[in-house]
C-alpha cells in the first residue's frame, strides 16, 4: 500500500483547519479591505467541512487556529503593523466587522460553517506559524501526535509557514490541496509544488476525499 493509501492513526493524528475566519473570508474583513480576492479564499470550505466530518466521526484530534492580536497591540511587531498599513488594512483599525484581526472582535472569529465543537482546540496565535508563541507544541505532545493534516489559508502564509515549522519539529506532515486555498492560484500551485521536491521534503500533498479514506 503506497503512502497515500496508508490508513492514518486516528489517536495519532490531528487535523488543523488554519485561520478559517471572517476577517479573512467575509467581504466586510481584513483580507477584502486589503485587496485579496476571498472568493478564492472560500473555496475550501466545502472540503473542510467533510474533512471535519471524518476526523470528528474517527475521534481524531481537531485544531482550529486564529491569527490576531492584543487589543493594545502589544503582540504585534512593528514590522507588522507596518506592512498592514501598506496594504490599506491596518491592523486594530475599525472595520464593518469590528477592529481588524484583534482577539475578540466579530470579525477574528471563525465564520458559521466552521465553528469548533466543545473539546476541540482552539489556539490564538500572533503570528502567521501556529507553533509561534503557542501552546500547540504541548498540546500536540501531550497526546501522543505524530501526524498533522493541514488545510486553510492562506496557503503561501499561514499554512505554509506552519507546516515547515512542523517538518523541522519531526512531525509527519500531510496538506490537502482542496481544503486550502490562495488569493493566487500560482502561489497556491507553486506553495504545493515546493513540498514534493527531494522526496517529499515537506511531507504529501492529498486530496480531501484520499485523506477521508485514509481515515475510515
Amino acid at each position: 500500500m503506497g503512502p497515500s493509501r496508508r490508513r492514518l492513526e486516528p489517536a495519532r493524528t490531528a487535523l488543523l483547519v488554519i485561520d478559517m475566519q471572517r476577517d479573512f473570508l467575509d467581504p466586510g474583513g481584513y483580507a477584502a479591505k486589503a485587496g485579496l480576492d476571498i472568493s478564492r479564499l472560500r473555496e475550501p470550505i466545502t472540503s473542510i467541512r467533510a474533512l471535519l466530518a471524518a476526523a470528528r466521526h474517527e475521534r481524531v484530534n481537531v485544531v482550529h487556529t486564529r491569527e490576531g492580536h492584543l487589543p493594545d497591540l502589544s503582540d504585534c511587531p512593528p514590522a507588522k503593523l507596518e506592512r498592514s498599513s501598506a496594504a490599506g488594512a491596518p491592523i486594530g483599525s475599525q472595520g464593518p466587522l469590528g477592529r481588524l484581526l484583534l482577539r475578540g472582535e466579530y470579525g477574528h472569529d471563525f465564520i458559521d460553517e466552521l465553528q469548533p465543537w466543545p473539546g476541540e482546540l482552539v489556539v490564538d496565535k500572533p503570528g502567521y506559524s501556529a507553533f509561534e508563541h503557542t501552546d500547540l507544541q504541548a498540546w500536540l505532545e501531550q497526546r501522543g501526535i505524530e501526524t498533522l493534516i493541514l488545510t486553510g489559508v492562506t496557503t503561501e502564509v499561514c499554512v505554509s509557514s506552519t507546516l515547515r515549522t512542523a517538518v523541522d519539529r519531526g512531525y509527519r506532515c500531510i496538506t490537502v490541496r482542496d481544503a486550502c486555498a490562495s488569493s493566487y492560484a500560482d502561489l497556491h500551485a507553486a506553495t504545493l509544488a515546493t513540498i514534493g521536491v527531494e522526496g517529499g521534503i515537506f511531507g504529501q500533498v492529498m486530496d480531501s476525499a484520499a485523506v477521508v479514506a485514509a481515515l475510515a
